[in-house]
């Protein structure tokens, strides 16, 4: 196995390569992350478990994005979980960290005891990734189905972008010795190279919606395959870690498809909010719109549904009427 440098455990993406099977990857392992995201509100279990999931697919698919740029993901539905959104923020300069923040909404009165998934009904998941000023955003929406946020995001790539793409997540509450109960969680990221499938040229596949085993023949499905019976044997713990260093749980996985690990991308949970952002929202509103806004003890406030933070401001200095924003 050929190693990169600053191989981490926590809170970090490992990318890397199976070069006999012309299979990329990424794994991830998120620790202070989620706990970050997922302190900020009292959320009900099955959102928990929604918005771990979200956050880890983030992680895994944001570690592609260039300098600067953002993805998010969005899950909006009409189930008792109505949205869930994510944001990856590439780092400022090679080797910085990357930010990840999330959040839900939900009506508490309308969740069950069901498994997690079944708390989102009709709707889609999107993937949204923003170059920065000047570039028109990308996106691209699939339907929620397939039984878990996870099967949503591989539809999308076989979908949007003809990639063949796995994955493979554990996450839930730590008891590790000696630490206090925290959220924790670990996945790894399978995608086949590009190529052209006929099958997809042909419209054939295995539904309405495309699937990964549509986009793989002959030699590439067979190599398809044989990876993703190596990565049906991560036991969960091994995912989620922290005993199992990332690269050698792909060295007992994926021994013999000879891979290859790169440096790993550092993540952490982190918000962009500001005062100066709360301002800016507020300045397309007249002097008469803010004082609806205003609350009984004559302020303007809000909060950040990212992070919880909470503005307080003097209602006479916002808006776009305000002296300094006209």
């Amino acid at each position: 196995m050929t190693t990169g440098s600053h191989l981490g455990t926590d809170d970090t993406v490992l990318p890397f390569q199976l070069d006999a099977s012309d299979i990329r990857g990424r794994l991830a392992r998120l620790d202070g992350v989620l706990s970050g995201i997922l302190k900020q509100h009292d959320y009900p279990p099955q959102v928990e478990a929604l918005v771990a999931e979200m956050a880890l697919l983030t992680a895994l698919i944001g570690q592609t994005v260039k300098l600067r740029w953002k993805l998010q993901l969005q899950v909006q539905s009409k189930g008792p979980v109505r949205m869930i959104a994510t944001d990856y923020y590439g780092p400022e300069e090679e080797g910085g960290e990357a930010r990840i923040r999330a959040y839900a909404s939900f009506d508490a009165d309308r969740l069950t005891d069901a498994a997690p998934f079944e708390q989102v009904g009709d709707g889609y998941f999107a993937i949204m990734i923003d170059q920065g000023q000047g570039m028109t955003p990308y996106q691209g929406i699939t339907p929620l189905a397939g039984g878990s946020l996870a099967a949503c995001a591989e539809a999308y790539f076989a979908q949007s972008e003809q990639l063949p793409t796995r994955f493979k997540l554990s996450f839930g509450q730590s008891t590790e010795p000696g630490i206090a109960e925290h959220w924790r969680g670990g996945g790894i990221m399978l995608q086949h190279l590009p190529k052209a499938s006929p099958f997809v040229a042909q419209g054939e596949g295995s539904g309405d919606v495309l699937q990964a085993a549509d986009l793989v023949q002959g030699d590439d499905e067979e190599n398809w395959n044989r990876a993703n019976i190596l990565l049906d044997t991560a036991e969960a713990m091994e995912l989620m870690g922290p005993q199992l260093q990332p690269a050698d749980l792909l060295l007992r996985l994926f021994h013999e498809e000879e891979p290859r690990v790169y440096d790993t991308q550092p993540v952490r949970f982190g918000c962009t909010c500001s005062e100066d952002r709360v301002r800016q929202s507020l300045s397309i509103y007249s002097a008469r719109d803010i004082e609806k806004m205003t609350t009984d003890d004559g302020r303007v406030t809000a909060d950040c549904q990212f992070c919880g933070a909470h503005y307080d401001l003097d209602p006479v200095t916002v808006g776009f009427e305000a002296e300094g924003n006209a």
